[in-house]
């Protein structure tokens, strides 16, 4: 059951069409021919990778004409963007060819396709494969397209049994580079002219020890900024640290500054969005099966170096849980959604790429690694992807909804006009030819002062982009946004001469020009994406090398009175020049509203309790002697030596019934603790072996020098029985919003009737007034919950709880 309330129609509804399926089949002879010889290996990956293409091209043409009607735009007239019917899909989207794919990464190739990379995983359910990846053309439909590395072919200096985790996949300068975690600690990077390989080793760019970050040396990612500098992000457990590279993007060259620090916090991934900088990242455990608490969350900054604050402006330094959820279990099956990337799709929508743990089949047999050794449990972590809003500028997936489940709408991965080469250049009428080579396949190559314009046409809200990249002697490539004649045309130039991203506007005689420098060590030799969107007379043009939310260089632009509407699009240069994948898809149409949080509805004074009065609290079971007090209308409890956790059951506890149905139960807590592990807070309990609660929990920062988080914990314990061998209990946390002296505690309960489950969501405020929303837990029901309260785990703190207070509740 979903606590996340239904979505909007605007949640689920873009306006998309469809023209036909981007061209993805084998080279035609005059391509060959146009892109000179090619050596045996060359040809035998691109016979790969065709295939593959032309293997899952049917499966996308048959869901496509399912899904909608294919209508094609003559000359003459011009495709205006409607809203229609469009494909499908439904999570895991690497369902059919692997069973699990954590931490994912993915890259749009300069052949067109997607290409995904995972952590070294049973793929097959047995065996463990390095690095695996996956080819798609829709990033919906996956192929298994092979292992970076087998067992006997690595690089020499990984040591023995280690396991290569959390890949990342940028590209630089004409390469793909894919960095990537070893178990054992410290990044290593490997660069390819293909996004399958083969792969050349570049060894250890971050070490296992004494990087200057002061926690797991694991879970890196790249990023370019606008004057062209690299960073690598790098941490686990529980800081994240970042660093500039050289230009080459091969090594770490700057010092290294921690930017985010919180319990277990890893997996960090940056975007530059409208002049911020987004720091993605989760938190919780990653890998426990339906305990796992991964959430994701994010900071913003104006630097790609921080300070990075959260929404409510909590930095990503501060000793606390941070707010800035993006995605959080909902309770519909999916467990610890986390360790994510973020792609485009061609109509500029965002997508958040990202694993989850599937709560009916969480868990693996004993498995059998690269080097021989058994490992006894693993997760099972399948490839999902949602809908990345931005809502009041902030990431949100599917506006707050969570991780999704049944058919969604899909991304948009066919343009109306549009075309990779890769099977000639039918609906393109100019001079330019078609050439071939390994990494993008077929594309077209001009020379001169000429253009390559569509024969169909595009107006109103649209999305257009091409790869360029300048020949010798080129001055300037275009991307053409629409061109209605020679006096009336729209181009993103990147201009060579001027060193700069350049915008014209061609209208009523007059042009308007828009430029951003490009970075002074611009590759104008490589592939670079440029993609204009046009909403209304608002245009933006931005250019970077792989499609990944890091722009070098940005334009916005009014555009002039009598700027074309509607017209060809294409690509132009001044001298020699190359482009491929050019098309046009209708502009996405943002989501501006969140779902509503669950809305709480009349007080039930029966379950609640003000705690007026003085000595010992009344209406309550007392469990194991709790040495709890009323006082000045409050609930005075210090905290004990003791605990509830696994087979120590010796917290005290205070104990009332809750109602029937659904309820939430809130409390405000006011907590002093400073040691490690002392705790207060709500629980909702079916036995001592079977619960969840929400503490303010203070909690050792790893390699924090005594430091101590105090944390909003959502906690639950119960069975695992997928474990080899069972695990009769086990003990998992999800932690929330930021906390303070005083602190609001809210969980609201619903029974799950058809999978028999208590689902539970989270929520906390430090001002009674703004709430930040988390989690879902579910925990299989033998019983009906109590409401209870807890101080415990360490003695020395008191909390004092100023009421408890039980409501129905109107939505959820």
């Amino acid at each position: 059951m979903n606590l996340f309330g239904s979505l909007t129609k605007t949640s689920d509804q873009r306006g998309r069409f469809l023209d036909k399926l981007p061209g993805i089949l084998p080279h035609r002879p005059e391509a060959a021919e146009a892109g000179g010889t090619r050596d045996s290996d060359d040809v035998s990956t691109e016979k790969f990778r065709l295939s593959t293409v032309l293997a899952v091209r049917q499966l996308v043409i048959g869901a496509l004409l399912l899904a909608s009607s294919v209508a094609v735009t003559p000359p003459t007239q011009a495709a205006t963007a409607q809203a229609a019917s469009g494909p499908t899909y439904t999570n895991p989207v690497s369902a059919g060819a692997v069973q699990t794919f954590p931490d994912p990464t993915m890259i749009r190739g300069k052949d067109g396709l997607w290409y995904a990379y995972g952590t070294t995983n049973p793929i097959d359910g047995k065996n463990e494969h390095i690095l695996p990846m996956l080819t798609s053309p829709d990033m919906v439909h996956w192929t298994y397209a092979g292992d970076v590395y087998t067992g006997d072919d690595h690089p020499s200096w990984w040591p023995n049994g280690t396991r290569p985790w959390a890949p990342d996949i940028r590209y630089v300068n004409g390469a793909y580079h894919l960095t990537y975690a070893l178990s054992t600690g410290g990044v290593g990077l490997a660069t390819s002219p293909r996004p399958t390989g083969p792969w050349t080793d570049h060894g250890m760019i971050v070490p296992a020890g004494g990087s200057g970050c002061p926690t797991g040396n694991i879970d890196q990612a790249m990023f370019t900024d606008v004057n062209g500098d690299n960073y690598l992000y790098w941490g686990s457990y529980d800081t994240i640290c970042g660093a500039k590279m050289n230009a080459e993007a091969t090594e770490v060259t700057g010092p290294v500054t921690q930017i985010a620090r919180g319990r277990r916090m890893e997996g960090g991934f940056v975007v530059r969005r409208d002049d911020k900088y987004y720091l993605f990242y989760s938190d919780a455990g990653c890998c426990d099966g339906a305990f796992s608490g991964y959430t994701v969350k994010v900071g913003r900054s104006g630097s790609p170096l921080g300070p990075f604050t959260t929404p409510t402006g909590v930095d990503l330094m501060d000793l606390t849980s941070k707010d800035g959820i993006v995605l959080a279990a909902n309770g519909n099956g999916w467990a610890g959604p986390g360790h994510n990337a973020v792609q485009t799709d061609l109509s500029g929508q965002d997508w958040l790429v990202y694993h989850a743990i599937p709560s009916s089949a969480p868990e693996f047999g004993p498995v059998t690694t690269t080097w021989g050794t058994t490992l006894g449990n693993l997760s099972r972590r399948p490839l999902m992807i949602d809908r990345l809003d931005w809502i009041d500028g902030w990431p949100v997936v599917r506006a707050g909804a969570g991780p999704s489940t049944g058919a969604q709408p899909a991304p948009v991965t066919t343009w109306t006009v549009g075309g990779t080469f890769n099977e000639g250049k039918d609906g393109w009428t100019g001079p330019w030819k078609v050439a071939s080579d390994p990494d993008s396949l077929g594309h077209l190559t001009g020379k001169g002062s000429t253009s390559e314009l569509s024969d169909d046409r595009v107006q109103g809200d649209v999305r257009v982009e091409a790869d360029l990249r300048l020949g010798e002697g080129g001055t300037a490539a275009g991307l053409v946004v629409t061109r209605e004649n020679g006096s009336k045309d729209i181009t993103a130039w990147l201009d060579r001469e001027r060193g700069e991203l350049v915008v014209t506007a061609k209208a009523r005689g007059r042009t308007t020009t828009a430029s951003s420098p490009l970075p002074s060590s611009f590759d104008y030799g490589s592939w670079h994406n440029v993609a204009a969107e046009r909403r209304g007379n608002a245009l933006t043009a931005s250019v970077s090398a792989d499609r990944l939310g890091d722009p070098v260089a940005s334009v916005s632009m009014t555009l002039p009175d009598g700027a074309p509407t509607s017209g060809a699009i294409g690509v132009t240069t001044r001298g020699a020049a190359d482009a491929d994948n050019v098309g046009a898809a209708p502009l996405y149409r943002p989501v501006t509203e969140r779902v509503p949080d669950p809305v709480l509805g009349t007080l039930l004074p029966a379950y609640s309790d003000e705690f007026d009065g003085a000595g010992s609290p009344t209406g309550w079971t007392k469990v194991r002697n709790p040495s709890a007090t009323l006082s000045n209308g409050s609930l005075v409890w210090p905290t004990q030596n003791a605990e509830l956790y696994l087979g120590n059951n010796s917290a005290s506890i205070l104990l009332r019934d809750a109602p029937q149905g659904d309820f939430a139960v809130e409390t405000k807590l006011t907590f002093d603790g400073t040691k490690g592990n002392q705790q207060a807070g709500l629980l909702l309990y079916e036995n001592d072996d079977r619960w969840l609660k929400l503490t303010h929990s203070i909690l050792p920062l790893n390699q924090g020098n005594g430091a101590v988080l105090h944390q909003t914990e959502f906690g639950k314990e119960g069975p695992r029985p997928g474990t080899t061998p069972p695990t009769a209990v086990a003990n998992a946390p999800m932690f929330g919003g930021p906390v303070a002296e005083t602190t609001w505690l809210r969980l609201v309960y619903h029974y799950d009737q058809e999978n028999g489950e208590h689902d539970v969501r989270m929520a906390s405020s430090t001002d009674g007034a703004h709430w930040t929303w988390g989690g879902t837990w579910s925990l299989p029901r033998t019983g009906p919950v109590r409401i209870g309260l807890i101080s415990m785990n360490a003695a020395g703190a008191t909390a004092t709880f100023d009421y408890l207070r039980t409501y129905e509740v109107t939505s959820r």
